[in-house]
């Protein structure tokens, strides 16, 4: 008799457990709605977003109004991650700001729709300036730096700044808020280098936030620093030195290898041969046997005019020695040597004079 006592809770149980599985979506829903947050970006664009994809368990559409002022409108540019809606984009035309902004939330599952409001909300309040460029550091008189920057955001005097630096030797940032663009370092040390940040946000007088920008892209100086200025110039200045140059000297180098090669003038002009003087002599000696007016190509009859045209007579000359060494060369003889008048004497072979000289 216990036991169909026991199974009456048990009949009950079954579609009590199948209507939860069946409305759990749904209460997760209900119980859960996901957080809308709205940032104005840079006042030039703004998104809504409501969570993920993996945090989503509905397809939710948004639509937005301005109090008194404009109906109700449906986003027109879903933001969406794999096919599921997870955020808002609306353009500079479709916001107003100083106005009360509303936003409704409309979640579909399983053909039945959930609409959760969201708070209202006011623009001027939401606005996150872009990050600020162009960071320059001037070295001024008495060991002082300043540094400036510019801003993106269209109302520069509705913006206030933080700068934080440190040197290479701190452990921690120094961080100090700024009201306008210009901030002074009163005491530098030479033999450190310094990082500057810059990021800036609403003020007071412009809207009531807490969203900062990003914070800047640094820049440095100091004696170990590569550049002393903006970081784009760091970045201009590392192109042209790493990338630049390399490549222009390569292709420089490549059009003279080309000229040299191919342009034999250039090559002479930069590599002059060393003459050879020998050949030029070659058909003085080999065709001409060494004849040089021939070789010259001087005319005959100027080395014909050259030549002597005349003879002259042989005159012997003796010369007579001392007369106690004078002995006659007949003394030898019985005869004395006839000379015919007129005649020339001939040389003797045993002549009583010491010299003798031919002579006319």
């Amino acid at each position: 008799m216990a036991r169909p006592a026991m199974a009456v809770p048990g009949a009950f149980l079954v579609p009590v457990l199948l209507l939860l599985c069946r409305l759990g979506p749904y209460l997760a829903a209900a119980r859960s709605p996901p957080g809308v947050e709205c940032v104005l970006f840079n006042e030039e664009y703004m998104t809504c977003t409501w969570g993920s994809r993996e945090t989503l368990m509905a397809n939710y559409s948004l639509y937005y109004w301005y109090e008194n002022r404009s109906p109700v409108v449906e986003c027109k540019h879903y933001l969406q991650d794999r096919g599921i809606s997870i955020g808002c984009r609306l353009n500079q035309s479709e916001i107003i700001q100083f106005q009360p902004f509303h936003v409704l939330i409309n979640a579909s599952l399983g053909g039945r729709t959930l609409e959760i409001p969201s708070e209202r909300m006011q623009l001027q309040d939401l606005v996150k300036p872009e990050a600020p460029v162009n960071l320059t550091i001037c070295n001024m008189s008495n060991n002082q730096l300043q540094l400036t920057w510019t801003s993106p955001y269209p109302k520069a005097q509705c913006l206030e700044h933080a700068v934080k630096y440190r040197s290479n030797k701190d452990t921690s940032w120094t961080e100090h808020q700024v009201k306008g663009d210009i901030f002074s370092l009163p005491s530098v040390d030479y033999e450190k280098y310094y990082t500057f940040y810059v990021r800036s946000k609403i003020n007071s007088y412009c809207g009531s936030t807490q969203l900062w920008s990003e914070w800047s892209v640094p820049v440095v100086w100091g004696s170990n620093s590569t550049s002393k200025g903006t970081a784009e110039e760091q970045l201009h200045w590392f192109w042209i030195h790493t990338v630049l140059i390399p490549i222009a000297s390569c292709l420089l180098l490549l059009v003279l290898v080309i000229l040299l090669v191919r342009m034999e003038r250039v090559w002479v002009i930069l590599m002059p041969r060393i003459p050879n003087p020998s050949k030029n002599f070659d058909e003085l000696f080999i065709t001409h046997n060494g004849n040089f007016q021939e070789w010259a190509g001087v005319p005959k009859d100027v080395v014909e005019s050259f030549k002597p045209n005349y003879s002259e007579n042989i005159c012997y000359v003796s010369e007579l020695p001392p007369k106690e060494s004078y002995e006659p060369l007949w003394e030898s003889s019985n005869h004395p040597p006839s000379v015919m008048p007129g005649a020339l004497a001939a040389p003797h072979e045993h002549s009583p004079y010491k010299n003798s000289y031919v002579g006319v």
